[in-house]
């Protein structure tokens, strides 16, 4: 594997996936820390409304943490813990079964 540093701005555009498959977003900007230069986050456009379906609708986008990031390539894989994020009305309803 190649470790050599590469340029944030080439993140942008890369669509992201989990490793389930299922698509998540595109990367429109990075968050970095600037103490340590390092990324700590993606900001998603071109959102999976079926993932992000409480995401307000004039929302731009979403931030995800750089911790879920498992493979950068061609496209971004993260952790499939994007899929198992209940949404409040899901845990309302299983209160009721």
């Amino acid at each position: 594997m190649d470790d050599t540093p590469q340029e944030i701005t080439a993140l942008v555009g890369r669509e992201v996936y989990s490793n389930g498959g299922v698509f998540v977003g595109e990367i429109e900007d990075v968050r970095l820390d600037l103490d340590t230069e390092l990324v700590t986050g993606l900001a998603l456009r071109e959102l999976n409304r079926d993932l992000f379906a409480g995401v307000r609708d004039d929302a731009r986008g979403v931030i995800i943490p750089y911790r879920w990031v498992k493979a950068v390539g061609d496209i971004v894989l993260i952790n499939d813990v994007i899929e198992r994020i209940q949404r409040p009305e899901d845990e309302s309803e299983e209160a009721v079964v």
